[in-house]
Order: C-alpha cells, then sequence, then structure tokens
C-alpha cells in the first residue's frame, strides 16, 4: 500500500528554483513539512517559497548552507533537525552546471562540480543515516549518464559519481533507509536559455517532446510512496538515453 507523504518532514536542497522548487512545492501539497534549503544568496527566494509551503497548511523551515564549504554541508542534517525535530525524506537536488570540454577542463573545474553535486549529497546522505537511521533518499541525476556529455565534462563526471553513489549508499543504509534516483532529460532550458531551446532539441527525444517539472515530481513521489524499491533510477527523458545504445 502506498505510504502518504501527510505529516512527514523533507528536507530538500537546492529548493528555491528550478526543479528543487517544483518538488518542494509538490510535497507540501501532498501535505509533508519541507526544510527548505539553498544557497545564502537565495535567501529572498527560500523566503517566499516558505510562505507559499505555510499556504499549503504544513510547516517550512529555511537553512542556508553553501556546498562549496564541506562543514557547511555537514552541518545541514543536524541544523534541520533542530528547527524541525524530525526528518522522514531527503531530496539531494542542488547541482552546479558549468560547460567545459575534456580539452579545457581543469582540476579546479572538475573538483568543484564533484564537491557540490556528488560529495554534498554524500555527506548529507551519509549525515541522514547516521542521525535519522530511517527514511528515503532521493538524488537528481541527468539522464546523460547513459552516455556522456561533451560540453560539460566535469558536471557529467560528478553525475556518474552521484549515480554510483546512490547504488551503494543503497545497499550501506538498507534496510533502513531507501535510496533512489531520478534522471532528468529534456525538462528546463539552463540558464541563459528560453524555451525555443528545448524545443530545438525535442526531435533528439523518442516521444518527440520535451517534459517539464511536474513529469520529475511525479517520479520523486512515486519514489516516496513505495516502500519496496531502493537502488533504483528512473529516467524521464521520453527516451533519450534509449538513444545512447542505437
Amino acid at each position: 500500500m502506498n505510504e502518504s507523504l501527510r505529516g512527514k518532514t523533507a528536507v530538500v536542497t537546492g529548493a528555491a528554483r528550478r526543479v528543487g522548487r517544483a518538488i518542494s512545492t509538490a510535497l507540501g501539497e501532498a501535505g509533508a513539512n519541507v526544510v527548505i534549503h539553498d544557497h545564502q544568496s537565495l535567501r529572498g527566494e527560500c523566503e517566499n517559497l516558505c510562505d507559499e509551503m505555510e499556504r499549503f497548511g504544513v510547516k517550512a523551515w529555511i537553512v542556508t548552507a553553501d556546498f562549496e564549504d564541506p562543514a557547511d554541508s555537514a552541518s545541514v542534517i543536524n541544523r534541520a533537525l533542530r528547527v524541525a525535530g524530525n526528518i522522514d525524506i531527503l531530496v539531494n537536488s542542488a547541482a552546479i552546471f558549468v560547460g567545459d570540454t575534456l580539452r579545457d577542463a581543469d582540476f579546479k573545474d572538475l573538483m568543484h562540480h564533484m564537491q557540490v553535486n556528488a560529495w554534498a549529497p554524500l555527506i548529507l546522505s551519509r549525515e541522514f543515516a547516521r542521525l535519522v537511521g530511517r527514511g528515503k533518499i532521493i538524488n537528481l541525476l541527468d539522464t546523460r549518464i547513459s552516455g556522456y556529455d561533451w560540453k560539460h565534462v566535469s558536471y557529467i563526471m560528478s553525475k556518474h559519481a552521484l549515480h554510483i553513489l546512490t547504488k551503494m549508499t543503497a545497499l550501506e543504509f538498507a534496510p533502513g533507509i531507501t535510496v533512489n534516483a531520478v534522471a532528468p532529460g529534456l525538462i528546463l532550458p539552463p540558464p541563459g536559455k528560453d524555451m525555443g531551446y528545448l524545443e530545438e532539441l525535442a526531435s533528439t527525444v523518442p516521444l518527440k517532446r520535451h517534459g517539464g517539472p511536474g513529469d520529475i515530481v511525479d517520479a520523486v513521489l512515486f519514489l516516496l510512496r513505495s516502500e519496496f524499491i531502493t537502488g533504483q533510477v528512473i529516467y524521464v527523458d521520453g527516451g533519450r538515453h534509449l538513444a545512447e545504445y542505437a
């Protein structure tokens, strides 16, 4: 039987914008309380989201942290527990996405992506397991973990790392915690692009269309309501990842 999310409490990283905001809003609508995380520079947007959560009749709190600072990352779960009292769900949505190639990527670029996109989710998940010990973790990946992204080499390497960590932590933290992931495809245009960017690429998708944040939300809620799925990745990409094997 599907578990209701009403009364649960979730920590959502990168919650102020884009997919993280959509997930936070959907959790609030489903009756879950939300600890909203993002960078201090987005404090105003976090406060707006917090107000929106409260209109759903749920509780919301803000915990800001800079994932480029390992100590800041390590403090998030403990701080979330202090303000919320209890946590049932961790959604690792925060990420950076900066372009580089094999020819121009440097060590600093790679470590920057690894620190935010892979290390922070690992340390948050580890602290969730240590301090909470039961519940559900969802990681946000990328459909291109099935292949390559030649224009964002450091980024895709960090997402490959998070993919492996999803499987490893699913084994390490069982049976009390399930760990799963969602891999979005063409959902939102990257910063600086408009919806025309997605329309132009829709022909590369087997379903010949792009998706939207609601498609990611549906997959996340499905995994959160399941009691017998762990270590899995749901590709929400209209079949685009299958083209890597064509």
